[in-house]
Formats: structure tokens, C-alpha cells, sequence
């Protein structure tokens, strides 16, 4: 059963928000909307280092900060679909190679033989 108040929210799927992503997403609300989504913390899921930073964020916001530029609204990086970095392929990988079971690269084993 969905709740009512989740959709109010001024962070479209807050529940789902890790908290680092948290942390620069509340940066662009006002102290009524983190008012707003402290009270939700604390009556549902009541995590406390969520609302240490919700608790932290409204200090600062008391205490004169400006809300910052930015849509809470935007993509999170951690669900998009474009992943960075070197993609790795057949044609990109190193040939695979073994170790020797002793020595080194340049001074491969030899072989144990018949020992008396």
C-alpha cells in the first residue's frame, strides 16, 4: 500500500536515495521542505544518518545559509545508464599468462627431474 505523503515529497523518490546523493540533493530546498522531509523521516523509516544530515542541512539553513541552484528532481547518477570508464572486450584484454610456479619472468623454473 502506497503512502499518500510520499508523493508530496520535495525529493521525488526520497525513500530510495542513498544517503550521499541525499546530501547534495537537499542542498537546493528551502528549511520548509527539509522540515518537510525530517518529519517524514522521523514518523517512517527514522534512520539516523539521514536525519543527521536533514537535522544538519536545517541548521544551516537557520543560521542564514541559501538554498544552492540545482534540480532536486534530476537524474541520480547512480541510476543512470551511462557507465564511464574503459569497456573491456576480447579484443582489448591481455593475452592471459601464468605465473611460473617459482622464480621470476626471467629466470623461468626448471624442471624437478629425477632427484636421488
Amino acid at each position: 500500500m502506497a503512502d499518500p505523503a510520499r508523493n508530496t515529497l520535495p525529493l521525488p523518490d526520497y525513500d530510495h536515495l542513498p544517503v550521499g546523493s541525499l546530501q547534495g540533493r537537499i542542498r537546493s530546498l528551502t528549511a520548509e521542505e527539509v522540515e518537510e522531509l525530517l518529519a517524514y523521516e522521523r514518523s517512517h523509516a527514522d534512520r539516523l544518518p539521514v536525519t543527521e544530515v536533514l537535522a544538519a542541512r536545517l541548521e544551516q539553513l537557520r543560521a542564514g545559509a541559501e538554498p544552492t541552484s540545482g534540480d532536486p528532481a534530476a537524474p541520480r547518477p547512480e541510476q543512470s545508464e551511462h557507465r564511464s570508464g574503459s569497456p573491456v572486450t576480447p579484443s582489448t584484454s591481455p593475452q592471459p599468462s601464468s605465473p611460473p610456479p617459482h622464480g621470476t619472468p626471467d629466470q623461468p623454473a626448471k624442471p624437478k627431474g629425477n632427484r636421488t
